[in-house]
């Protein structure tokens, strides 16, 4: 179930605590998003599949047939509809294909909803679903069923898209957390929160010296390359609400164990460093759309590198860290300055609907 953007309206709670109403921070990949999943939906739906917390379910076909079924659903929202390096239409597709391709599925089939507000120019419409049919070319995938909703004008921000996607694991490849050991190397395949800082970008209508762009883009074929140089991969995910520090707190609290991050070795372009320190942001928390954090064993960490670095998508992957033994379940950060300080899980959000 996706886990993972703004400042709560009210403070963050519990579905069960005294607060009994949804807060912006319920959407934001942090703590109060965590208490909704453990105490809404997985409370209610009680399915293994959905105790994983994966960004995909992959089950068994009939007896026989070797590969397994993955399946996604996602939601986008984003505001605003378009920004430097991409729009709701090709986000919608690539993250969904992405959520997929990091479970080791090879994505094949796409469905769509649409929830059109009145009043919705038809030429807006045609330019996202072009967008969408451009992205799903270019990451191999059909679209094949959809659904369309109109609402009254007010009843939603002008464009509301939701996506099912489909795909299929081969067998032996089984990634998860749980498979995480100390010792194990942690990779990024490429620069920290070019998605969010375009969004806030586009939304305050900034003027920087340097554009940033989204790094909206789909990720199956650079998955598949990881896969193909090594068969050890523990884990994979996109690091999208809630950026990498959300992943990595998922990663330490899954397999019961510490990571450690070194500052230095963070890639984080210079336009984002400087949005981030004007708005007192911090990178590690900003949503990406075309990055994914792997972990694999120490031994086959330069073999992955090479691969990543050698794909399109990957040219500037990086070596960001390693898992520890202790203590368990944190997020440790080795500043430049050679202390240590927690990289703990959002509370609230930095950032309104990024995706």
């Amino acid at each position: 179930m996706d886990s993972a953007s703004a400042h709560p309206v009210s403070p963050p709670s519990s579905p069960g605590s005294a607060v009994a109403r949804i807060t912006l921070a319920h959407g934001s990949g942090g703590k109060a998003m965590a208490d909704l999943i453990q105490g809404v939906f997985l409370a209610g739906f009680q399915h293994p599949c959905l105790a994983h917390l994966n960004d995909q379910a992959v089950v068994p076909l009939p007896e026989g047939a070797g590969q397994r079924l993955a399946l996604t659903t996602d939601s986008y929202v984003v505001s605003p509809l378009f920004f430097a390096g991409g729009d709701i239409g090709s986000l919608a597709v690539n993250g969904t294909v992405n959520d997929l391709a990091v479970g080791g599925a090879r994505p094949l089939y796409l469905t769509c909803g649409f929830i059109l507000e009145e009043g919705l120019p038809l030429t807006t419409l045609r330019r996202v679903v072009d967008s969408m049919a451009m992205a799903a070319a270019i990451a191999g995938v059909d679209i094949v069923a959809g659904d369309t909703k109109v609402v009254p004008r007010g009843s939603a921000d002008k464009l509301f898209i939701n996506t099912t996607g489909v795909g299929l694991v081969p067998p032996g490849v089984n990634l998860s957390p749980q498979a995480i050991q100390p010792g194990d190397v942690i990779l990024i395949n490429g620069y920290l929160g070019d998605h969010g800082a375009a969004i806030t970008v586009a939304r305050a209508d900034l003027v920087l010296e340097s554009q940033i762009e989204s790094d909206c883009q789909p990720l199956n074929s650079l998955v598949q390359a990881i896969l193909v140089a090594c068969s050890e991969v523990r884990a994979m995910r996109d690091a999208t609400r809630g950026g990498v520090a959300t992943v990595l707190n998922e990663f330490a609290l899954s397999a019961g164990l510490g990571i450690l991050l070194e500052e230095a070795w963070l890639p984080v372009r210079p336009a984002v460093r400087g949005l981030c320190e004007l708005l007192g942001l911090d990178p590690l928390y900003l949503a990406n759309e075309g990055k994914l954090v792997v972990v694999v064993p120490a031994s086959q960490a330069d073999t992955v590198l090479a691969a990543m670095v050698a794909h399109p998508a990957g040219r500037d992957s990086q070596i960001i860290g390693r898992t520890i033994p202790q203590p368990a379940g944190l997020v440790q950060l080795k500043t430049a300055f050679g202390s240590d300080r927690i990289v703990d899980r959002l509370v609230g959000d930095q950032l309104p609907r990024i995706c």
